[in-house]
């Protein structure tokens, strides 16, 4: 909950914290969000021996830190600890509070006795008053200067450090798959920051975007995630200012034996079976001239070959996927790196663009773009026959709007979830080339759930990913349509229910003819329905949903369907025989 628990910046009389998007409720923090209470000189930063990163900060005896602009909710319980020792009397005495309004009453506080000139962990616990977006934790020193190593505080009922609202919304998406740690962050990324003691894992300026990376999350929790969440890891190596050596030695970290070199360090940092990452990305966007350590096609070709080889030299089973793009560099990759990929990475991300049809085709035509390109190069590649190097769509969303959630933290309507409808049906008719699609992102950004200090919500796009997830059939079949409409059907694993998902981007209803061939319905099944008037509608975690989920039992089906305006609507039809 706390902004710059490691005190990367240095506290300052000069209580400035914000850098950017300061209009919105999720200011960017650009300075130390830590406001020193009494004399501008009653804190210091000092460089001697710091507990974690370039410096600490030290209170003096009545002077303290507060932090501002927290989320608490009435009644509900909040944990943390600090690392605290003294610099000079054997022993002096620290209170935390947390304050949920300006009353002497509206607050709780706790003593914490026997800070000693040893750091120790110290823990403490608050039940909160009120619900508000304006709580604020305070820390005050008595009797003697106190060194503040690190500070947390989490909702009581974190799951491991993870917030437990938003991991069971996780959990319901049920994603089969998540990629970390992303991105353009990777490319200045040192997968060593990540795995250790968490409190003492160094706090680092963002490579890629604004703000600090903490590295509190690492190695060991993302893989902790994937299995909290029931989804397979993939990991991506830096291949902008990385090289072969640091991926061979993040994968032998991961994969390794526990008495290989690595594999000891991870079993020291307490697990001793290997995790057993099969996926692995081999860099990101390196074909863009924003992209840290950004080179030429020749000289990737040979960065892209060396990492791979090393690594394969650590776990030859790896399924490798390297970073494309659909043009020259794509072309370069197939031509020179066939023998160093299992699949190839391709992105895309959409503007808004007038017109509901218009907006919502963008998606599943860029999907079709990007899976033509690939057909008409391998056509072209006589080397590649017998080489099933297919399309791992990486990275694909809209992307566009203002930051309402933070930086990126754009919003996302009725009629975006309409165009990722589409995609997924535009994946299905082309899952002979495309071999995975990783919607960008997860939470908050470009994120298929957004949370706020408080709570956390399904956006449009993310209902569409649950939907389609549970209840969209596994195996494509031929599916023919007229007009404006988008459908696609499917078998389910079993071959004992078909589905089909259509959307419907007018604003008006229809009722569409339901002819099959090849097989008989029992006349009975499901539906589900996302729908609604306005295409600007949207979900906000601290608002009621105004799009949700609608489920329908069908006693009978007949040769019609029912659409209802601006809708996605997926059935599940009973099947007799085929």
């Amino acid at each position: 909950m706390l902004e710059d628990r490691k005190f990367f910046h240095p506290i300052t009389a000069e209580y400035n914290p914000y850098r950017s998007l300061r209009n919105t409720p999720y200011p960017v923090v650009g300075a130390s969000p830590w406001q020193i209470i009494g004399p501008a000189d009653a804190v210091t930063m000092s460089t001697s021996q710091p507990f974690v990163g370039r410096h600490t900060p030290v209170v003096g005896a009545g002077a303290g830190l507060r932090q501002y602009d927290l989320g608490v909710v009435e009644g509900r319980g909040y944990v943390g600890y600090a690392w605290l020792k003294t610099t000079g009397e054997p022993r002096a005495r620290v209170s935390l509070t947390l304050a949920w309004g300006d009353a002497e009453t509206a607050c709780a506080t706790v003593q914490l006795d026997g800070v000693g000139r040893a750091y120790a962990r110290f823990p403490f616990a608050f039940t909160a008053g009120a619900t508000t977006d304006k709580a604020r934790l305070e820390i005050r020193v008595q009797e003697a200067p106190v060194a503040i190593g690190t500070l947390s505080l989490m909702p009581a009922d974190h799951v491991e450090g993870m917030r437990a609202d938003t991991l069971a919304l996780l959990k319901d998406l049920a994603a089969p798959i998540y990629r970390w740690p992303g991105g353009n962050f990777v490319s200045g990324y040192d997968w060593r920051d990540g795995v250790g003691d968490r409190d003492r894992r160094p706090p680092r300026t963002n490579p890629a975007w604004t703000g600090v990376e903490h590295n509190d999350f690492g190695m060991h929790e993302f893989i902790r995630f994937c299995q909290l969440v029931g989804a397979e890891p993939w990991i991506t190596v830096n291949t902008g200012f990385g090289d072969a050596y640091s991926a061979a030695a993040q994968l032998e970290y991961c994969n390794g034996a526990p008495e290989t070199h690595y594999g000891t360090q991870r079993a020291r940092n307490g697990v001793a079976q290997p995790f057993g990452v099969k996926y692995w990305g081999i860099g990101n966007e390196m074909w863009g001239a924003w992209q840290l350590g950004y080179m030429s096609l020749d000289h990737y070709v040979l960065k892209q070959n060396w990492v791979v080889d090393k690594m394969r030299e650590v776990d030859p089973d790896i399924f490798c996927i390297s970073s494309g793009n659909a043009g020259p560099w794509s072309t370069g990759l197939l031509q020179h790196c066939a023998d160093h990929m299992d699949a190839i990475a391709e992105h895309f991300y959409c503007q808004e663009r007038p017109g509901l049809l218009a907006h919502v085709r963008q998606i599943p035509d860029n999907i079709r773009s990007k899976a033509e390109f690939h057909r008409r190069a391998r056509a072209e590649m006589p080397h590649l026959a017998g080489k099933d190097i297919r399309i791992a769509m990486t990275e694909w969303n809209y992307w566009y709007g203002p930051h309402a959630f933070g930086e990126l933290g754009t919003r996302y309507f009725l009629k975006d979830a309409l165009g990722i409808a589409a995609g997924v049906h535009e994946y299905a008719r082309q899952s002979d080339l495309i071999h995975s699609a990783f919607y960008a992102q997860t939470v908050n950004v470009i994120g298929a759930i957004k949370v706020s200090r408080r709570n956390a919500a399904f956006e449009t796009t993310g209902l569409v990913l649950k939907l389609y997830r549970h209840h969209f059939g596994e195996l494509p079949a031929a599916t023919q349509t007229t007009g404006l409409l988008d459908a696609q059907a499917a078998w389910s694993k079993d071959r004992k229910t078909l589905t089909l998902g259509i959307v419907n981007a007018r604003l008006e209803p229809t009722t569409v003819p339901l002819k099959l061939s090849g097989v008989q319905l029992k006349g009975t099944g499901t539906r589900w329905q996302i729908a609604g008037a306005d295409p600007q509608a949207y979900n906000d975690p601290d608002e009621p949903a105004r799009v949700v989920i609608e489920e329908q039992r069908l006693d009978r089906v007949g040769e019609t369907l029912e659409l209802a305006p601006c809708s996605v609507t997926v059935f599940a039809f009973d099947v007799r025989g085929q």
